[in-house]
C-alpha cells in the first residue's frame, strides 16, 4: 500500500516535525519512505508544507501530483490543495482559521479541533499531534508503535520525556476526528 499525503500550513504549526515524524515512522516499520519539505525563508509564520510518501513498495519520485492525503491548517493551504485530493482520498483539516470548508464530494472530508482540544489540554505544542492522531484514525499509514519509535528517532533525547505526552494526544486526536 502506498500513502502520498502533504500536510501545509503556517511556520510554527508543527508541519515538518509532524511530517519528520510519520517519516521516520515509516521507516521504523520497514516500510519506503520520502520526506520532502517546502517552506519559505522565514519559518515562523510563513507558509509551509511536507510531502511525505510512505509504501510497501519503493518510492520512485517524491515528486506528487495528487494525493491520498491531505493535511491542511490553515485557509490559504486548503485553497491551494483541495483540488490536489485524490478522487476518494481523505482531506483533513482544522477548522481554526478556516473560513471556508471544503466542497469536494469526491474525497473524504474530516475535521480535528486540534486547537481546541490542545488549549483543553493545557499544552499548545501537541497541536501537530493531535492532528496525526486524526488523520492515522482515519488513514492507518503506521501503527501507534511504529510513531512511538519514530518519536524517540526524531526528537532529541532530552525531549524524549515528551514522548507519552505526544503518544496521549495523538489517540485524543483518533478520539475527536469527525468526518462531515
Amino acid at each position: 500500500m502506498t500513502y502520498e499525503i502533504v500536510i501545509a500550513g503556517f511556520g510554527g504549526q508543527g508541519v515538518l516535525s509532524m511530517g519528520k515524524i510519520l517519516a521516520y515512522s515509516g521507516l521504523m516499520e520497514g516500510k519506503n519512505v520520502s520526506w520532502m519539505p517546502s517552506y519559505g525563508p522565514e519559518q515562523r509564520g510563513g507558509t509551509s508544507n511536507v510531502t511525505v510518501i510512505v509504501s510497501d513498495e519503493p518510492v520512485s519520485s517524491p515528486v506528487v501530483n495528487e494525493y491520498d492525503v491531505v493535511i491542511v491548517l490553515n485557509q490559504p493551504s486548503l485553497d491551494k490543495f483541495e483540488p490536489k485530493v485524490k478522487p476518494g482520498g481523505l482531506l483533513l483539516f482544522d477548522s481554526n482559521g478556516i473560513h471556508r470548508l471544503p466542497e469536494r464530494k469526491d474525497i473524504k472530508v474530516c475535521q480535528v479541533d486540534a486547537t481546541e482540544e490542545a488549549l483543553h489540554m493545557g499544552n499548545q505544542k501537541v497541536f501537530n499531534m493531535l492532528v496525526l492522531g486524526g488523520m492515522l484514525k482515519e488513514a492507518p499509514v503506521v501503527k501507534i508503535e511504529g510513531i512511538e519509535k519514530g518519536l524517540m528517532k526524531s526528537l532529541p533525547e532530552r525531549h524524549h520525556k515528551l514522548i507519552p505526552m505526544n503518544i496521549e494526544a495523538i489517540q485524543r486526536g483518533m478520539e475527536i476526528v469527525k468526518e462531515l
